[in-house]
């Protein structure tokens, strides 16, 4: 881990179940991490637990 990845986690007060990082270096926030932050920020995140559709720019509520 680089040192500014470190101090990104630690500013940011990230657990390390918030993210992870993919193959090619890129900060992936988990479902956790969007359900903390408690609202969608409508930008097709990979684990939006809010439903937000990128092609249609509408959030579907998730069924239960």
């Amino acid at each position: 881990m680089s040192d500014e990845f470190s101090s990104f986690s630690k500013r940011s007060n990230l657990d390390n179940d918030d993210f992870y990082l993919n193959e090619d270096g890129y900060i992936i926030f988990t479902e956790k991490y969007h359900l903390k932050r408690g609202y969608c920020c409508k930008s097709g995140c990979k684990h939006c637990p809010y439903g937000f559709d990128n092609k249609t720019n509408l959030i579907n509520k998730p069924k239960k």
